[in-house]
């Protein structure tokens, strides 16, 4: 069984396989513009606003676009001011669901993620009603075909990782505090480990299993959500089988 993360890496390779360039780079403006405003321009002592620049350069985006974005965030340039909105909803098989939107609408946008999960078999809650199931983490996938466990745990514990997990038959997941996650991300990247995924997240205490027509239904809606256009991220605590993810992903 597999949970989100896998879906999210499943999905990210295909997204780009379709090069849905467009709605990427309009996302990751829109994380440039606000980590700019709230936390300044400079990427050396702002570290959101650097992650997301790194975000950037693996989408290839022109780094004109990335200069103007920082720029319009810190005010240098005319730009749209956007809020950050959180949104907490349950799917099919009682699935918690965590949406993190920025927005220069809110009462459009709730409308719209309203509308998202009612026509997908959810429903959206109120504030609270979920995000106590979630804590903020650093987290990173590591394919098992290129380093063996041990060094793995050498390298990525010693760097301040708090935990690893092996129990996914092709990966390694690697869990850290938010403020280790840049340290530990240097220390596997020094040693060439091979990261699938690198990022900050919200991960959940526990999982629920879903099968079936209900698992098929839970992704759609997750992918309905990320597909809109203010929708920066979707956190899930599905856990669901490989087969059905790998469908869902081709």
């Amino acid at each position: 069984m597999s949970g989100h993360s896998k879906w999210k890496t499943n999905k990210g390779k295909k997204g780009v396989a379709d090069a849905k360039k467009s709605t990427t780079y309009t996302k990751i403006i829109k994380e440039l513009t606000v980590a700019a405003r709230e936390g300044g321009g400079n990427p050396d002592t702002n570290i959101r606003l650097r992650a997301i620049i790194q975000k950037a350069r693996e989408a290839n985006m022109p780094s004109e676009n990335v200069k103007n974005a920082v720029m319009r965030g810190t005010g240098e340039l005319p730009g749209i001011i956007y809020e950050t909105v959180i949104y907490e909803g349950y799917g099919p098989g009682g699935v918690a669901i965590m949406v993190e939107a920025l927005t220069d609408n809110k009462n459009r946008a709730s409308a719209e993620i309203r509308n998202i999960f009612s026509k997908n078999n959810g429903n959206l809650a109120g504030a609270g009603s979920v995000n106590w199931m979630f804590t903020k983490r650093g987290y990173f996938l590591i394919d098992k075909a290129g380093i063996k466990e041990e060094e793995l745990m050498n390298v990525a514990l010693d760097a301040g990782a708090d935990d690893i997990k092996s129990d996914d038959p092709q990966n390694f997941e690697v869990f850290t505090a938010p403020q280790n996650f840049e340290k530990v991300k240097a220390a596997l990247q020094a040693k060439n480990i091979p990261i699938q995924t690198s990022e900050m997240s919200m991960i959940p205490s526990s999982t629920v299993k879903v099968t079936g027509s209900d698992a098929k239904k839970v992704l759609a809606l997750v992918e309905a959500l990320e597909d809109h256009d203010d929708v920066e991220e979707v956190y899930a605590n599905f856990d669901i089988p490989d087969d059905i993810l790998d469908e869902a992903t081709k």
